[in-house]
């Protein structure tokens, strides 16, 4: 199974920090946020990875390379313009899907959180189209976006809404009939979710969407303080 780093967005929010470096370029605790990603990937066993980029991508490429760096093996999905999470895979997909996987991970280039990738497995049913990780409510997100059963279904709409982590296993199926071009994942997710097809796992651990400077130098703050605890 294959895994897909986002990492296509022009980080408009963290500006002036990304008008020279890519967000998933920016450091916290002495090291890129996509590194942490491809660290836990790496850990899971999950060594080949896509990471599709736009805005300041040479810089992406020239960093990471061939991912020898990080014991993996990265492939790179060009996007002339961005084309939004949906978008993106699509694009994406036949790089993804190239040695007959049908399901494969996909993780938000600008978030931290210390989920365990390995929970995330294919399920058993032939329903199932997308298992999503939700986390506990954000300030910046106090209503959440998808409400998860008792028994990890996940819905639309519904009391005690969790927030997306922007962390997913899905499905080919989800994307192969879709046209090339810009498109959200929301309204996919919705439409499986109205189907039934959207189950999700409750993340309860340590997770951060580094949406603007000031999430970032928190998070870094954390990782430096964490790290000189450390023997």
């Amino acid at each position: 199974m294959k895994a897909m780093i986002l990492a296509a967005g022009k980080g408009e929010r963290m500006r002036p920090l990304t008008l020279t470096t890519p967000k998933p370029l920016l450091q916290a605790g002495g090291k890129p946020l996509i590194g942490y990603h491809l660290q836990r990937l790496h850990d899971a066993g999950l060594q080949d990875i896509v990471i599709n980029h736009a805005w300041l991508g040479d810089k992406i490429e020239q960093a990471l390379a061939d991912g020898s760096d990080y014991h993996v093996r990265i492939r790179y999905s060009r996007e002339q313009e961005p084309l939004e999470t949906a978008g993106g895979i699509r694009q994406a997909l036949p790089l993804l899907t190239d040695g007959g996987d049908d399901w494969f991970v996909v993780i938000n280039g600008d978030i931290w959180c210390d989920f365990d990738v390995c929970q995330l497995t294919p399920p058993t049913d032939s329903d199932t189209r997308a298992v999503l990780v939700l986390t506990d409510n954000p300030d910046h997100n106090p209503n959440g976006d998808f409400h998860l059963d008792a028994a990890g279904q996940v819905h639309s709409e519904g009391a005690g809404k969790l927030t997306f982590a922007g962390i997913s296993l899905l499905h080919r199926s989800l994307f192969e009939t879709l046209e090339p071009g810009f498109h959200p994942l929301a309204p996919l997710l919705r439409q499986a979710m109205s189907n039934h097809q959207v189950r999700g796992l409750h993340h309860q651990g340590q997770w951060l969407d580094i949406g603007t400077p000031e999430r970032l130098a928190a998070l870094d703050q954390h990782l430096r303080q964490r790290q000189a605890l450390q023997p």
